[in-house]
This record gives structure tokens, sequence and C-alpha cells, in this order.
């Protein structure tokens, strides 16, 4: 996916129901090439993840849309590149805002103020298509991935993301929850997934097992580096547990490895006092 498209609405291949993806003006470590919105639909449209607030995008957006209707803004969850885009489009359109409100924790949009209160499982019926909410709380406490579920094609916000990994961010993010909904997800009869960053997956089911598989073999490592190190902190074991990440990852990995630590301390393999952690 080249940066230079940012702003332009490229088909995503599916069978029955239009699908495009419209690529942020946001590009950076974090995001990669930028956050994917999607825009679903022929004439009664739906637009997932608007992304930043950003005026130039939002006149991609309404271009994208042309003469057809908005009718729903699907939000995946509410940090500050996937949501914030979402009040001046209702504003320009009208548009339903589907999606949970910001925790009260930092780094969340409180701009974002869903229509109603949405449930887990709802189905959306926009006529062309229907939609499913899928709760899959983990990176954060609100996340949702959305089904279209003509083509069973899932759109996966930070849940699964393509050539990377989801920090976890305690104490809103919860690497336990986080891998059930994983499990949930692997269970699904799947055709592709369509992430917040990166490109389309086409195997999910191969995808979301590898990711899964990925989060258990960090968590060995996590287990093996306290009984090497013995008592230590943070600091010390992160080094450890991500050798195979760039230094300048190493403050979000470690925000993941607390995620790891919190859920092996429930589980009860692994206890802490004074900031130093210890296998039982």
């Amino acid at each position: 996916m080249n940066v230079s498209e940012a702003g332009t609405a490229i088909a995503v291949a599916t069978n029955s129901v239009p699908v495009k993806r419209i690529l942020g003006r946001n590009p950076g470590p974090m995001t990669g090439p930028g956050t994917n919105s999607y825009l679903i639909g022929t004439q009664s449209l739906s637009l997932l993840d608007p992304g930043p607030a950003d005026e130039v995008q939002l006149h991609s957006f309404l271009e994208a849309i042309g003469t057809a209707t908005l009718k729903y803004i699907l939000i995946t969850h509410t940090h500050g590149d996937h949501s914030p885009g979402a009040l001046a489009l209702q504003e320009a359109t009208g548009a339903t805002l589907v999606g949970r409100k910001a925790p009260e924790v930092a780094g969340h949009d409180r701009t974002f103020v869903p229509d109603k209160i949405w449930q887990d499982e709802e189905i959306i019926d926009v006529g062309e298509y229907t939609i499913q909410l899928i709760d899959t709380p983990g990176h954060a406490s609100n996340h949702i991935c959305f089904l279209l579920r003509e083509e069973q094609l899932l759109f996966t916000g930070d849940h699964v993301l393509q050539g990377t990994t989801s920090v976890i961010l305690p104490p809103d993010g919860d690497m336990a929850a986080y891998l059930d909904a994983l499990a949930r997800l692997k269970n699904m009869p799947l055709t592709a997934l369509a992430p917040g960053h990166g490109e389309i997956m086409s195997e999910p089911q191969a995808e979301i097992e590898k990711l899964i598989a990925h989060r258990l073999k960090r968590e060995q490592k996590v287990l093996t580096g306290l009984n090497s190190l013995g008592a230590c902190g943070l600091d010390e074991l992160v080094l450890r547990v991500y050798d195979d990440v760039a230094a300048h990852l190493i403050p979000w990995a470690k925000k993941t490895l607390l995620a790891h630590l919190i859920k092996l301390e429930r589980e009860q393999k692994i206890s802490q006092a004074n900031e130093l952690w210890q296998l039982k």
C-alpha cells in the first residue's frame, strides 16, 4: 500500500457487497502507512473508522460518498487514529454513530459519542447488506470488530493487524481478554480480515492462529526470563523478553509486557512486590 494513495477510495475484492479502502493521511511508526477507513455499500453506505480529524480527509470521504447516502459511521475503538474524524463526518452527513463511548482512561477520544448503546452480536440491517458487531476487548476495553455478513469479511480495527501485532495498553488493555477474543474469532467462518493498518488478509484462520501462537510464545519468554533473572523490574525484563524488537519500540513493548505480567499474576503463576516481578 503506497502512502501516496492516501484519500483515494480503492476497491477491496468482494463478491456482492462493494467495499472500498481509503488510506488515512497519518503515516507513522505506530500507524504504518496510515489508518484504513472502509466505505461499504452502493447507495446506502457505511464508513468504518474515519481516523483523525482532518479536513482534507473529510473532503476525500465526501467525494467517495458522492450522491449516495452515508447511513452509518462504524467505530472499532476510540483511540486517536481511529475515531476523531467521526464528529465532522456525522455533522456533514447525519449518519448514525455506531461504537462504544470512550473509557475513563487517558489516550481515548471523548468527542465520540455513539447514538445509542450498541450490543455484542447486534445486527445492523442497512438494506443492501447487514453488519454484525463482535465485542473484541483487549487492545482497548471498548474495541469492536464489525462483520460484513454477506461476505464474511471482518473489519478488525487494531485487534488483528497485518504484518505486526497490536500494543496492549493496561489498565484499559487486557491480554487475557485479547486472547479470549482471538479464540472467539478463530471459530468464525471468515473469508478475509480487513485491518485498521496494513493489507487485507485472505487466510483469516491462519492469521489468527499465528497471532495466538505469537502471544503465547511471548508469554513463555516472560516466564523463562523471570526464571533466569529472578525478581526484576520491567526495564530489565523487557530487554530479555523483547530482544527481537527495535530499540525505539521498547517503550511500547514495555506496555504490552505489563499486560502479559498482569495476566500471569491473575493466573497465580507469578507475583510482584515493590515493582519487582518473580515466579511463584
